[in-house]
């Protein structure tokens, strides 16, 4: 298909609308603990094809994690810095103005506000959340333009998208290449466990129970969704580390048996490779965990701290550690040359996210497929960023059902009671768009419906971006960043 041929894009105008959570209990992760968090809906009007289109983008705006700094305040430091690089995106992407294609038009805003952060010394993991979110939601506005849902307008690949414009040796490959030929109908749920999330019947006090009716401690969670796989964080102390995940390691045995899988999240707790290696040999010294990690054990993602990951020190001590366990990137996949970086290193891969941006997911994608034909075996795994419906949570499912991935993090239905603290419009609009993906409990709560430790994505995959029902703006307070 040519440029020719291709829907223009020219975005118009961008609004912002805002809905407070609060969690079910806090959930702790690395130096955060998140109680209260706003949720932002970005709403894209543009014009493609000769129409005028709309769609929309989410996320929650999360403390400490695109800028991991211990001294600087929530609300006075890293929540305006989310919003500013927010801000910032949609108007580059109302400057591009109009452009033949949407990978263009994505080129042209990725281009200008990486280029803007280095002048400000902002983050580039940062400044790509403010893309993504834009991106995002122009992308929805052209699946619902076209009338497509995302995997064939990948497939078909109306965006225009151009590996080898951003990374040559990607050549000729395009989407269709490097996708499976249909999307992930189903997949398995990668149950998060936070720092302090408690692990058995018999550790909570019946007074500190939420009062919604959904599962709390991982004992309740394995046996009301029927997990297999899950996602551990680690917390830096040894000493700590190694009592919870014995009891972690006890409870999952028990639960599930040989059939779990499991993935660590090293929560950047280590200055270097070698750091790292040390406390893994002596986390592994008890047999009961030794044996944990040989059988379940998939990958570890990113112990080093972001600043340290892709120097030259973590491939020379990567290099010498032959027996290491596959050890992936997150925080430090900060933008588009993250990963070749990294694979050069002796990294075994990297995650998906859609706070990175959905083009970079798809690159990643690539990137793993043209490894492979060189008998490199790389890892793209999903992780999570407290993704929660109506618009964040269906979204990444539609990117992670795209890109054939078998198994995903997901943590939003666990630390916040499903759609609750939506509007009753919007939870019953989910239910009648999406009713394999959720339901109503006995109290009334909208939430998540895992089955069998997996969730359905067949609606996801019907809709054009995820979304099938376009939601309601009024219902929600306009936000001005």
């Amino acid at each position: 298909m040519s440029k020719r041929q291709l829907p223009t894009v020219h975005l118009r105008d961008v609004a912002f609308y805002r809905q407070n959570l609060k969690t079910r209990f806090p959930f702790k992760y690395g130096i955060a603990s998140m109680t209260n968090v706003p949720h932002l809906f970005v709403v894209a009007t543009l014009e493609t094809g000769g129409r005028v289109a709309r769609g929309a983008s989410a996320d929650v705006l999360p403390p400490k994690w695109f800028t991991k700094d211990p001294d600087t305040s929530y609300e006075q430091d890293d929540l305006p810095s989310m919003q500013s690089v927010i801000r910032q995106a949609a108007d580059f992407g109302r400057q591009v103005g109009h452009q033949s294609c949407f990978f263009d038009w994505w080129k042209q805003l990725y281009d200008a506000q990486h280029a803007w952060a280095c002048q400000q010394d902002i983050a580039q993991l940062l400044a790509g959340f403010g893309v993504s979110l834009i991106e995002r939601a122009v992308l929805d506005a052209i699946c619902r333009s076209v009338e497509l849902p995302l995997f064939q307008a990948f497939h078909t690949n109306v965006l225009g998208i151009d590996f080898s414009a951003i990374r040559p040796a990607l050549g000729a490959l395009r989407p269709r290449d490097v996708l499976p030929k249909t999307p992930n109908h189903r997949v398995l749920l990668r149950h998060t466990i936070g720092l302090g999330d408690p692990l058995t019947d018999s550790a909570l006090a019946e007074s500190d129970r939420p009062q919604d009716g959904l599962p709390l401690t991982l004992e309740e969670n394995i046996r009301a969704y029927g997990l297999q796989y899950f996602k551990i964080k680690l917390s830096g102390d040894l000493d700590a580390d190694r009592l919870r995940l014995t009891e972690i390691a006890s409870i999952v045995d028990h639960h599930v048996g040989t059939r779990a899988r499991i993935t660590l999240d090293g929560n950047e707790n280590f200055q270097t490779i070698a750091q790292f290696r040390e406390a893994w040999s002596r986390l592994r010294e008890p047999k009961q965990l030794r044996d944990f990690f040989d059988r379940s054990l998939l990958f570890v993602e990113q112990p080093v701290h972001r600043f340290s990951t892709l120097d030259k020190l973590a491939g020379e001590e990567l290099h010498a550690w032959p027996d290491a366990p596959s050890i992936i990137i997150d925080e430090s996949d900060a933008d588009l040359t993250s990963l070749p970086r990294a694979i050069a290193l002796g990294y075994s891969g990297t995650s998906h996210k859609n706070c990175k941006g959905i083009i970079k997911s798809l690159l990643g994608a690539a990137t793993v497929a043209h490894h492979r034909q060189h008998a490199k075996p790389l890892i793209l795994s999903a992780e999570d960023l407290v993704n929660v419906g109506p618009v964040a949570l269906l979204q990444d499912l539609a990117m992670v059902a795209c890109l054939g991935i078998s198994h995903v993090e997901r943590n939003g239905h666990q630390y916040f009671a499903g759609l609750s603290m939506f509007p009753d419009e919007i939870q019953q609009s989910m239910l009648d768009g999406h009713p394999d993906l959720v339901e109503r409990g006995w109290d009334g709560t909208t939430a998540l419906a895992p089955h069998g430790g997996m969730l359905s994505l067949r609606s996801v995959n019907e809709a054009p971006f995820g979304l099938k029902p376009f939601p309601n703006w009024t219902l929600f307070d306009p936000w001005r960043l």
